[in-house]
């Protein structure tokens, strides 16, 4: 008999968190189960080779915990590790049980935003030499052109809760222009990357105003309701008592204070030790 378990929610730090808000807010009747690897993090500048190793220890351990059913709220993992986890792992892992992640439900629908057919991706430097987001949007929406900018700074400005500051203007003012000097047409932005809503309104200082920002929170919260109703077997395995447990492979103390300020109310963590493959 297979026994139910909470919905899996990891990421390299803390970005998932923004991912987690939006999940709870539209399906707070499950139980939940976050990690955050922040003991490896970042993975953004990682190779495909190490963060695919990183994600599918963390993915293991989400299964020994007993989730049947795991979401990659981070960029970097669903570009790097997901499809090989899908194809490769799965299958010999347990077959009663998924992995998904935050580029494929944003790549089916942001093409539905742009009038222009021109978008532009905000993300960090591992997500854009991936291509994925170019790769994916091409499979759902071929007429839609993809300008992509690589915002490496803006993750330690979050982290750092420089994001506010004066300090994050130089650069959020560097990408923008970078990224709007490729194309005059591009009416929607996307968020690549689970960091930067918190950077949202230093954005939309510097981003035209008849331009469209996306974050992809509540693209996948949306994503994840559908997914469960049209997939039961895996629903019915899905602990339903509004519990969400937080996990970190660093400093308890260190995840609480900046964790609360990603995910919008007081989290209490707990250690979580990765067995290395």
């Amino acid at each position: 008999m297979l026994t139910q378990g909470p919905i899996g929610i990891f990421d390299s730090g803390y970005g998932g968190l923004t991912i987690l808000k939006e999940i709870v807010a539209k399906l707070p009747q499950y139980d939940y189960l976050y990690l955050g690897d922040n003991a490896r993090a970042p993975y953004g500048n990682r190779s495909y080779e190490t963060v695919y190793h990183y994600t599918l220890e963390c993915v293991q351990w989400f299964f020994a915990k007993g989730c049947p059913l795991v979401i990659l709220a981070c960029n970097t993992a669903s570009a790097k590790a997901l499809r090989t986890i899908q194809q490769n792992d799965l299958p010999g892992m347990d077959g009663n049980k998924r992995v998904l992640g935050v580029i494929r439900p944003t790549t089916e629908v942001i093409g539905g935003f742009s009038e222009s057919k021109h978008i532009g991706i905000l993300g960090t430097v591992g997500t854009v030499q991936s291509q994925s987001y170019v790769i994916e949007i091409a499979k759902f929406f071929p007429d839609i052109q993809v300008f992509q900018e690589a915002c490496p700074m803006w993750v330690p400005l979050v982290e750092n809760h420089e994001h506010s500051s004066k300090g994050a203007d130089y650069f959020v003012k560097k990408h923008i222009q970078g990224l709007m000097k490729q194309s005059d047409k591009i009416d929607t932005v996307l968020l690549a990357c689970t960091h930067y809503p918190l950077l949202i309104n230093k954005i939309r200082e510097y981003l035209p105003v008849d331009i469209q920002l996306v974050s992809q929170g509540e693209i996948v919260a949306t994503s994840l309701e559908d997914y469960l109703l049209r997939h039961p077997e895996i629903e019915q395995n899905c602990v339903k008592a509004g519990a969400v447990d937080f996990f970190t492979t660093d400093s308890t103390e260190d995840f609480n204070q900046q964790a609360a300020v990603f995910f919008g109310r007081p989290v209490q963590s707990k250690h979580a030790v990765i067995p290395q493959n």
